[in-house]
């Protein structure tokens, strides 16, 4: 096949819908020679800071020298940027030949019940083809961020040196539960067996079910703000923070991220390492290099200036709160924000305008091109009862234009509401060595 034509296979994968399960995950690595367990790993779940966290951790690691590979999703614009080692997406020819090897390997087979061929989701494959490309390209250690959940996310075929959960709230109910302690139940599945576990998980609720399986599983508990901390002693671009962990003190790290929240995913980050101790040595050159030049791509991201311009895949109330505060500290310095905003019509899109629309001084909305997507006539129509100047477009693209051709110098432009958004945004905005938006008013 094609890299075009596996694509299209892998994402007609998903007809087969999300099956919460580990039986093909175990039986796809099976037909691989068991691949996970050829390389160390970092496990990373929870609902927010997830992909923050990992990249912390991947580009720590990968500054003191090792081979690493990162597995994230889900990607902003190529399929290949779930899969990297030491930054570098995977090759569209090796997707291609993993791909077709997978493909030959499960072609037949019965499913566990006999009831006919196996079936294997989208997500299962993608893991599947990853955790053999890493396998074979040698890596010293993987930095695995769940999908949805964690104990029964495909994922959940590792055994970790830590488990890390970075914070609980309340998503994916119809798969995970309806309450933080269900939904904490989900994620606290990630715990192996005297393997340590680092939390940012801070309600009480959560914790206590966290708390519970580690006790079950003989695995010691680290949690944010009792057994590790950090503070932020600069905000702004360049953030700088002392980090209080668990046997150390380090003072003035400079984190290559923005935003407060970020001050507490490389808090994760370096407990995680901590944890994992004399498993996994790293330096304090290696720290200090890794944290400093640390991206996550459509994660308050900037990728334009004068006016300024942020990605960030705020695709839920809680991460729309942080994003809020972090708007909050940015606003003062700007002469107005525009608010760019796509929405998933099944996500809780008043729980994100509510925190979100209130902060901008003018507001575009639109649609990603995503099925689920919320149209951009009635999220208008939402927004206008919370804020007075409210513009619509049809496509991300033209919202972007419409950004680029109102914003003036002085002004901040955020582009957010789903990954799906950030996507489409960064697909115009980010093209090799990057297009700014004043290119745009061309």
């Amino acid at each position: 096949m094609s890299y075009d034509e596996t694509i299209a296979y892998l994402f007609g994968l998903q007809k087969h819908g999300i099956k919460l399960g580990l039986s093909n995950s175990f039986l796809l690595m099976d037909l691989l020679g068991n691949p996970q367990r050829r390389f160390a790993s970092l496990h990373v779940a929870g609902t927010n800071g997830k992909g923050s966290t990992s990249a912390f951790l991947a580009s720590i690691l990968a500054a003191g020298g090792r081979r690493v590979g990162l597995y994230t999703s889900p990607h902003l614009v190529s399929f290949t940027e779930r899969i990297r080692i030491n930054g570098v997406p995977i090759a569209e020819s090796r997707v291609v030949e993993l791909a077709d090897r997978l493909r030959g390997l499960i072609s037949g087979l019965p499913d566990a019940g006999g009831n006919g061929e196996v079936s294997p989701t989208f997500f299962e494959v993608t893991t599947a083809l990853a955790f053999a490309y890493f396998a074979e390209e040698g890596i010293d250690c993987a930095v695995v961020e769940a999908g949805m959940g964690g104990r029964l996310d495909s994922t959940n075929v590792v055994t970790p040196l830590v488990s890390v959960i970075t914070n609980i709230d309340l998503e994916h109910t119809e798969f995970l539960g309806e309450s933080i302690e269900e939904i904490a139940g989900e994620k606290a599945g990630i715990i192996k067996p005297g393997v340590p576990v680092v939390t940012g998980a801070v309600q009480q609720e959560a914790l206590g079910v966290i708390e519970a399986e580690a006790l079950r599983q003989g695995s010691p508990v680290y949690v944010l703000h009792r057994d590790f901390d950090a503070r932020r002693t600069i905000g702004g671009r360049e953030q700088r923070m002392d980090y209080r962990g668990t046997g150390t003190t380090r003072r003035d790290l400079a984190i290559g991220m923005t935003g407060r929240h970020q001050v507490d995913n490389a808090a994760l980050a370096l407990a995680a390492l901590e944890a994992a101790g004399s498993r996994l040595p790293v330096s304090d050159d290696a720290l200090a290099k890794g944290l400093a030049g640390a991206r996550w791509e459509g994660r308050l991201e900037r990728v334009s200036e004068r006016p300024d311009v942020y990605l960030d895949g705020a695709h839920n109330p809680a991460s729309a709160e942080v994003l809020a505060d972090a708007l909050s500290e940015m606003k003062p310095h700007y002469r107005a924000l525009v608010l760019v905003l796509g929405i998933l019509r099944d996500k809780d899109w008043r729980g994100i305008i509510e925190r979100l629309v209130p902060l901008a001084d003018r507001v575009i909305v639109t649609a990603p091109s995503y099925g689920r997507a919320m149209d951009a006539s009635s999220l208008a129509a939402q927004v206008k009862q919370l804020h007075g100047d409210v513009a619509s477009a049809g496509t991300v693209e033209q919202a972007v234009r419409q950004a680029a051709a109102e914003a003036g110098p002085g002004d901040l432009v955020v582009i957010t509401g789903s990954l799906y958004t950030v996507g489409d945004a960064r697909a115009v905005l980010v093209k090799d060595a990057g297009a700014s938006l004043r290119q745009l008013k061309g």
